[in-house]
């Protein structure tokens, strides 16, 4: 698994993307977290075909704490079962990679 990690999830309203990332930074889960929205999603839920508004909530973090965002990602989204998926970051600045090291250490 690469050392740094993006990690993606979708929320029905601004204010629960904003509540989830508020907790994950201030946890020190992610380094930071960008809200993008409305997104318009496709989907198949639960057997039936679905479109909607989402917001998406993007963090950044390390390897080392994606199995605590991920615990507290579930634990407080307010869907059931919401689509969590991190994605490695091949390559950034050294600054930014140090940032992200520096503000996910305990």
């Amino acid at each position: 698994m690469a050392d740094y990690l993006q990690v993606s999830t979708a929320t029905e309203t601004r204010d629960q993307a904003v509540a989830l990332a508020q907790n994950a930074v201030r946890s020190r889960l992610a380094a930071g977290a960008q809200i993008t929205g409305p997104v318009t999603s496709v989907f198949w839920h639960a057997g039936e075909f679905g479109t909607s508004e989402e917001y998406r909530l993007l963090l950044t973090t390390t390897a080392r704490r994606y199995p605590d965002l991920e615990a507290h990602l579930l634990a407080n989204h307010p869907w059931q079962n919401p689509e969590v998926i991190a994605v490695p970051i091949e390559a950034g600045a050294a600054g930014c990679l140090a940032w992200i090291d520096r503000t996910t250490t305990d």
